[in-house]
């Protein structure tokens, strides 16, 4: 048989099987849809029993046996962030934070402090944000004691060189270049200097001329006043040995300095109909925030104001990304969010839309909160978002890192020691007249801040109509 024979026998050998599977699947196939089985009922999380203490310094500390790998977690929360940062600081917490990771210490190199952690398992991770500073290490669990002293050594006695800074403004001055050329940042530069224009939280960016003007004496200054025991927190978590634990950190932190109590300036955000325009000549897409100040965590409508977003906007299934993404195709991924600091949230619906339909795709959101204003959602819809909540809590708290999240979001807003183990029912607990009652009462549209990015020239008269109050 030539080549060709064999080849035109497998064709018709291929398609003789694919009809034959076709024809099976056609005669198995249902005459009508199947709908998937009912979920069972929710889990409720449990915290494995926390082990706390306090040194005479002041310093917290919460351990929590978590897992059967033998890693364990070890994290520093230092209540210093950008709340603490004046008027001409602006990125200085984050100088400080990169110093601390990447500067050394007053008794080993910053590369002996990476052999270090690496030796272990593990490296050093630091973090900082709008109120703490998160300073940590995974590892291996027979190295737990090691790794505490590491970051003891690294909190308690940064080197701070001067060659350092130099690369590092180098560096920022390259991020702030590259977040100055996209929208996103540019929208939320605007956005937040909106709803707190006196108040740190709203400087999202520095100058360039105030990052050059920054010394080795500002990095410490900072660092001296806002670093110490009384602003920290120690959180441990994986398998460990708790009584060397806490050997390990009475031995290695005690000595630490108690330093400052933690900064309180509380902000007071605008609420407000305030409409800004960032121009960006060519510009293909437009990027919309549009939000609002609302309550923070640990206000009873915290909570059901979750809910809410969650069903308005902050899932894949929510309304407005199921009108302006799935419907209509305006945006590929829009959002909303409830995002918090210390005693103070906002919530805000973010999108990048097509140049074409910035217009229509404001109306389409402020039509999907109206409408959720008018009418309580259906119980149906209610149920699968709180399974969703649900599920997506539980797998936020299904790793080290994840539990200390929830343990330092916990305490930072002062949420007590049952907000863990009580959310999931208190999600569950809220009803569909509920949603409706937070959408009236925190997301009253003519007191919306609106921030677009995007070509003027082709945007201006579709966005006319948002500039003022009464959509």
């Amino acid at each position: 048989m030539t080549k060709k024979n064999l080849l035109e026998s497998f064709c018709i050998a291929v398609l003789a099987l694919t009809w034959s599977l076709s024809g099976v699947a056609q005669t198995a196939a249902p005459s009508h849809k199947q709908s998937p089985p009912e979920g069972g009922p929710p889990k409720t999380f449990h915290l494995p029993a926390k082990q706390t203490f306090t040194l005479p310094n002041g310093l917290n500390v919460t351990m929590v046996p978590y897992g059967r790998l033998p890693k364990v977690t070890i994290a520093v929360f230092v209540r210093a962030g950008s709340l603490n940062e004046g008027p001409d600081e602006t990125w200085m917490s984050d100088f400080v934070g990169r110093m601390i990771k990447e500067g050394g210490t007053t008794t080993q190199s910053a590369e002996a402090v990476a052999q270090q952690a690496a030796s272990m398992g593990g490296s050093l991770d630091v973090n900082a944000g709008a109120d703490q500073t998160q300073v940590a290490l995974d590892v291996l669990s027979d190295f737990g004691p090691r790794a505490v002293a590491l970051l003891a050594d690294v909190l308690e006695h940064p080197l701070f060189p001067e060659p350092d800074l130099q690369r590092m403004k180098q560096d920022a001055e390259r991020r702030l270049a590259i977040a100055k050329s996209q929208s996103q940042p540019l929208a939320r530069e605007q956005f937040m200097k909106a709803l707190y224009p006196d108040h740190p939280y709203g400087r999202v960016f520095p100058t360039e001329e105030m990052i050059s003007k920054y010394s080795i004496a500002d990095v410490k200054k900072f660092y001296t006043s806002n670093f110490g025991a009384a602003r920290s927190h120690i959180y441990v978590a994986g398998k460990f040995d708790p009584a060397a634990m806490k050997k390990a950190i009475t031995e290695s932190f005690s000595g630490w300095a108690k330093g400052p109590d933690p900064a309180i300036n509380i902000p007071k955000p605008v609420s407000k109909r305030e409409f800004s325009l960032v121009d960006r000549p060519n510009a293909t897409q437009s990027t919309v925030y549009v939000g609002l100040p609302t309550v923070y965590p640990g206000e009873p409508d915290y909570i059901p104001l979750s809910v809410t977003n969650t069903l308005l906007g902050g899932s894949f299934a929510s309304r407005i990304t199921s009108n302006i993404r799935e419907q209509k195709g305006y945006t590929y991924s829009p959002f909303s969010q409830l995002s918090s600091r210390y005693h103070d949230a906002f919530w805000a619906e973010i999108a990048d839309v097509t140049t074409a339909v910035t217009g229509p795709s404001l109306k389409e959101i402020f039509y999907e909160i109206n409408r959720l204003q008018k009418e309580a959602p259906s119980e149906a819809e209610l149920k699968g978002i709180q399974d969703y909540i649900a599920g997506l809590f539980i797998l936020q708290n299904s790793s080290r890192q994840g539990i200390i999240a929830q343990l330092a979001f916990a305490d930072l807003n002062n949420l007590g020691d049952d907000y863990l183990e009580t959310y999931v029912k208190k999600v569950y607990a809220v009803t569909p007249e509920q949603v409706q009652q937070m959408a009236q009462k925190h997301l009253s549209t003519d007191k919306m801040t609106i921030v677009i990015v995007g070509d003027k020239s082709k945007i201006a008269d579709q966005i006319a109509p948002y500039e003022h109050s009464g959509d």
